[in-house]
């Protein structure tokens, strides 16, 4: 039990949940902390992190579980703890202005602000002492309180300042420079190639990747490059993807004993990667790899996406088909104790003999390849496709009975959307059906528990999904525009591949109730927040893709598809609009917008319309698979009267560039 007091043991957050037994009187955010700070006249201090990240956990055992620490944090502060992938909106706007304050952010995020939710200093983590070049948090947590009471005119001061630039910052508005349809093309061609051209310069062709270490997969990224080369016939785009996915395929990046991969590398070599598995990286991961094994053809890639979701559905999906947020990093307060191994530890489990040669092939020695352990990996450049499959489980099954990692079962609306879109398009290209029926479970848990009407929910936990519906709880936080727009998307996937016209439907209502919450009429674009959530010190407009791709730029995705597949002049004139806002913000910075880029390219050359009519003899999961990458299709189970079959035999009817060609009894690609 508890014996100091703290208001987080009704949460349902895993990160919030972590906290209730610290010894800080911790609030959730809320109206209570904010009247409690004003009724006290003290400073709030907000910590927003997440439950798998590794920072989180060393600030939280070095400070938050330090009893003098968190006397001072008592005693002159209101202490507020947020869920970060529960609330992005509170997240995105302290993000902004850590970034603003000291050049860079990351998690746990340290803010100090008034009760009105003003902020006035900024930070990430902190150690407990001081040491050179960095204050300890309790020397911190005193000199705050010293200038709150002896200079608080100055903090204010300097809060408003920080408001001001906020605001300043959200005040992007629609350009003028794109007047109609015709100009987009021009700009797309422009963009796009500026685009490839800076990803080209920051390519490093020895290991893969974009920059220096530490070195994240960005799956959207390479997502981009791959059409980029398909439409513009650039084989050099096609290099730098492709040698990204397999790099990372063979490093430690990759979890070569359980599958699935890790946040990012460390280093340049995909060999140490930040161990925490995270549920959206797996997803953009499995939609790069399909995508890579439709261009290619490469069984390497195909067994990537398929080892990948095998991972996630052997560890990371829950009751009734949900997707569960990340895996930690940590175990038994050391990042990636689960993961590594000795050289001696292999041997004695696989015997001497086989044991041996398993360690020679993954790059395992005696010395250690990572701080005198091994992460196993395929740098050496031996062939992917390995002779150690039933070793690999063996090992599998003992890394299971060392300890359990934490699971952060959280089921969160958005990355729900990017897995279900994920094992859509890897049914498409592999016709096997345990991808449909992952995808559509989830779909299913999502409209249960996640959506009342129109309305989207952020997520839930398993003991509110299991007890109670949307409807049944309140307390649920109402989804962002990322939920919507992300959702939209699945559903458009879901639709692509079943042809069942309740998902277009779904997928139109959910996009146009995005449009009612979040457009900005008047500058353009979508805010982060919309009418239904509630009110922060600032609204910010998100066209960046970070880790993720932004909302804005997903809803441009959606639009264009939702253009293309129903020919509503509805969605081509909300595309147009949206891409038009986005041009101009990503003119500074193309690579920085790649999924706004990957909409625009769709809105430039529109991809060709496939009608399959099925005979009798013929199944959708047979003909998927053949069917090519950059297409619309619709698959009619029995002729129609519109679409009759030819010779009596599956027919495909095929339309591009307002021209429609004879149907066919064999699908080829168009010249």
């Amino acid at each position: 039990m508890n014996p100091y007091f703290n208001h987080l043991k009704e949460q349902s957050s895993p990160y919030l949940l972590q906290h209730a037994q610290n010894p800080v009187d911790w609030y959730p955010w809320g109206k209570e902390a904010f009247q409690k700070a004003k009724q006290e006249d003290k400073p709030i201090f907000l910590s927003i992190g997440y439950s798998t990240c590794h920072w989180c956990h060393v600030m939280a055992h070095e400070c938050f579980e330090n009893i003098d620490i968190a006397n001072i944090l008592n005693q002159f502060f209101i202490s507020i703890k947020v869920d970060r992938e529960e609330r992005p909106d509170i997240d995105s706007v302290y993000m902004s202005v850590c970034q603003a304050l000291t050049g860079s952010g990351g998690w746990p995020m340290s803010i100090f602000m008034t009760a009105e939710q003003k902020p006035f200093f900024a930070g990430t983590y902190y150690p407990p002492l001081s040491r050179p070049g960095m204050i300890g948090f309790g020397d911190l947590l005193l000199a705050i309180a010293d200038k709150w009471n002896t200079q608080r005119l100055e903090l204010i001061k300097s809060a408003e300042t920080i408001l001001t630039f906020l605001h300043t910052q959200n005040n992007n508005s629609a350009p003028n420079n794109i007047q109609n349809d015709l100009s987009l093309p021009s700009y797309c061609n422009r963009l796009a190639r500026l685009a490839a051209k800076s990803f080209s310069q920051s390519f490093d062709p020895n290991y893969g990747g974009f920059g220096e270490a530490p070195k994240f997969p960005m799956p959207h990224n390479l997502i981009f490059l791959m059409l980029y080369s398909h439409l513009y016939q650039d084989p050099n785009a096609w290099k730098q993807a492709s040698i990204t996915l397999e790099k990372m395929r063979r490093g430690g990046l990759f979890d070569q004993i359980g599958y699935g991969f890790s946040r990012y590398s460390t280093d340049p070599y995909y060999l140490v990667p930040h161990f925490e598995k995270m549920l959206y990286d797996n997803a953009l991961l499995i939609l790069s790899y399909s995508i890579a094994y439709k261009i290619s053809n490469d069984p390497v890639f195909l067994d990537t996406a398929e080892k990948t979701a095998c991972y996630i559905l052997r560890e990371m999906t829950g009751e009734e088909g949900v997707f569960y947020s990340a895996q930690d990093a940590d175990s038994e307060r050391e990042e990636g104790k689960f993961y590594i191994w000795d050289y001696k530890e292999i041997c004695d489990i696989l015997g001497e003999k086989t044991g041996s040669a398993f360690c020679d092939y993954f790059g395992i020695t005696k010395n250690g390849n990572f701080e005198r352990k091994n992460i196993p990996n395929l740098l050496n450049e031996n062939q992917i496709f390995d002779p150690f499959e039933s070793e690999k489980a063996a090992l599998y099954q003992y890394r299971k009975s060392r300890f359990s990692l934490h699971l952060d079962d959280k089921i969160l609306t958005s990355w729900n959307s990017l897995m279900i879109a994920a094992l859509s398009f890897l049914y498409q290209i592999t016709g096997k059906k345990e991808y449909l029926t992952a995808a559509e479970n989830a779909c299913r848990s999502i409209e249960k528990y996640l959506k009342n009407g129109s309305i989207l929910y952020v997520s839930c936990c398993k003991p509110f999904c299991h007890n109670n519906t949307s409807k049944e709880n309140p307390a649920l936080t109402k989804g962002f525009l990322e939920d919507y727009a992300y959702y939209t998307a699945a559903l458009i996937c879901l639709y692509q591949v079943t042809s069942l016209p309740e998902y277009l439907t779904q997928a139109e209502q959910i996009c146009q109730e995005a449009q009612r919450q979040f457009a900005d009429p008047k500058g353009g674009g979508y805010f982060l927040y919309g009418s239904e959530n509630s009110k922060l010190i600032a609204r910010p407009k998100e066209t960046y893709d970070g880790a993720l791709p932004s909302g804005n730029s997903v809803m441009a995705y959606c639009l264009v598809q939702l253009s293309h597949i129903t020919e509503k002049e509805y969605y081509q004139t909300t595309a147009k609009k949206l891409l038009a806002f986005l041009s101009s913000q990503a003119e500074p910075y193309p690579t920085g917008h790649s999924m706004f880029l990957l909409a625009l390219l769709f809105y430039s050359y529109p991809p060709e319309k496939i009608t399959v009519v099925l005979s009798k003899k013929d199944t959708k999961e047979a003909i998927l698979p053949k069917l090519p990458l950059y297409a619309i299709i619709k698959i009619l189970s029995c002729p129609t009267k519109e679409y009759p079959l030819l010779h009596n035999q599956t027919t495909y009817y095929r339309c591009k560039d307002h021209t429609c060609l004879p149907p066919t009894n064999q699908i080829s690609p168009l010249s």
